[in-house]
């Protein structure tokens, strides 16, 4: 098999909620493949650095951002890309936000938050890249779901509804774009040190634990999740549609 097939020369790469650890690593790494990249946040500041070093590598970005709970702002953003490089062929939607708290103390607010950026969010920028794609021929949509999207954990009922309902939203786009040359999948990471788990991760006995409960005895790291995301955004995947790959280490195949 041909190593071409992981060939992103030339794409043209959306990545929502860029900017993060996690984001960062992947972003350069889809730079390395052959594409380019922008990497989006709501405070467009925070991906000056980032935007530099995609640059550096020889390939095309630039600086803007996104409130993906606005329409409108969407729009902008979208057709702000479309405008500069002529079509978008890979969109990454990796936002995520979490209110760690027992479900009897969350406010009402704060669920909406979480369900907000977390579902309604994914959808509505899938929804305005959606058409730009189907005009275009096709494309790929990454969205990033958790282990929440499988698994009830505590003290996260907001993300892991919100996590879940990436899961099954996913699915059902990727029943209505395949049509259109349209592949919509799935990535679901473990236990990584994030923003989002550095609260749990810093919990040494909750820690151990996590890392005792995961197959390959260790927690994940950026680079872990640059393969995955090359896949489904290259030609190796264009007959993959609908699904979620764990990047994991095993922890949802293990039964406890």
């Amino acid at each position: 098999m041909s190593l071409d097939l992981f060939n992103l020369s030339g794409k043209v790469a959306l990545f929502i909620g860029g900017s993060g650890g996690l984001g960062k690593v992947v972003s350069l790494g889809l730079a390395r493949a052959g594409a380019n990249v922008i990497p989006v946040s709501r405070n467009k500041e925070r991906n000056a650095d980032l935007v530099e070093e995609i640059m550096a590598l020889g390939r095309k970005s630039f600086l803007t951002s996104v409130d993906i709970t606005d329409q409108l702002d969407i729009k902008r953003l979208v057709d702000e890309v479309v405008e500069k490089f002529g079509k978008i062929d890979i969109l990454i939607n990796a936002a995520g936000k979490n209110y760690k708290k027992p479900a009897l103390e969350l406010t009402e607010e704060e669920w909406d938050n979480v369900l907000e950026v977390n579902a309604k969010g994914v959808f509505l920028v899938s929804q305005i890249v959606g058409e730009k794609m189907i005009a275009q021929g096709g494309g790929k949509i990454i969205n990033f779901a958790s282990l929440g999207s499988h698994l009830g954990i505590t003290r996260s009922v907001a993300y892991c509804s919100s996590k879940g309902a990436v899961m099954q939203m996913t699915k059902v786009l990727a029943a209505e774009w395949a049509p259109y040359g349209i592949n919509v999948n799935c990535i679901s990471p473990g236990y990584f040190k994030t923003p989002l788990t550095e609260k749990v991760l810093s919990e040494k006995e909750t820690c151990e634990k996590i890392i005792n409960r995961t197959p390959m005895r260790r927690l994940g790291v950026p680079e872990d999740l640059v393969g995955a995301v090359i896949f489904l955004a290259s030609d190796a995947s264009n007959f993959v549609t609908g699904t979620t790959i764990a990047v994991d280490g095993g922890f949802l195949s293990l039964a406890i």
